[in-house]
């Protein structure tokens, strides 16, 4: 089986191209695709607890420490202690990091836009019912190596 003829090579080739596509349309705002999707994870209103973030995104713990950093310097979040559980850290966008986000937002909307008006709604169906097949075979395969560690 040649590389191009796997999921795993047609996912990752995708995946890698978003991320080019993504980083080349915020870019010129000073915003990464990191950056962009930290942004999006945090709720407007009421902040996001810091350690619900990294598991919504599905991001280790240490490298979006490097991203927080990176937007706390830049002012586009703050760090306020969670008036429900005062051991945790509420992240909070400032007013430039709304403005930022809204520039995030208006990427991946514009996106979602152009890849719709290529794509048919039973051709979107299709597509989102393989990747949720393809998530279920990975979180199983997943579970058997856990399983087989212990």
């Amino acid at each position: 089986m040649r590389p191009e003829e796997t999921f795993d090579f047609q996912i990752r080739k995708s995946w890698i191209s978003l991320s080019k596509m993504y980083n080349d349309v915020v870019q010129p705002y000073g915003i990464t695709k990191a950056v962009g999707f930290a942004l999006l994870n945090i709720d407007v209103k009421k902040g996001t607890p810091s350690t619900a973030l990294g598991p919504k995104m599905g991001m280790e713990s240490t490298s979006l420490s490097r991203v927080l950093k990176s937007m706390e310097t830049q002012g586009w979040i703050t760090r306020e202690a969670n008036p429900a559980d005062k051991r945790s850290v509420l992240i909070k966008l400032t007013e430039e990091g709304l403005k930022k986000r809204t520039i995030s937002r208006k990427a991946v909307i514009d996106f979602n836009n152009a890849v719709l008006s290529e794509v048919s709604d039973e051709e979107r169906k299709v597509f989102f019912q393989t990747l949720e097949k393809i998530q279920s075979v990975s979180a199983d395969i997943r579970s058997i190596h856990e399983d087989s560690d212990k």
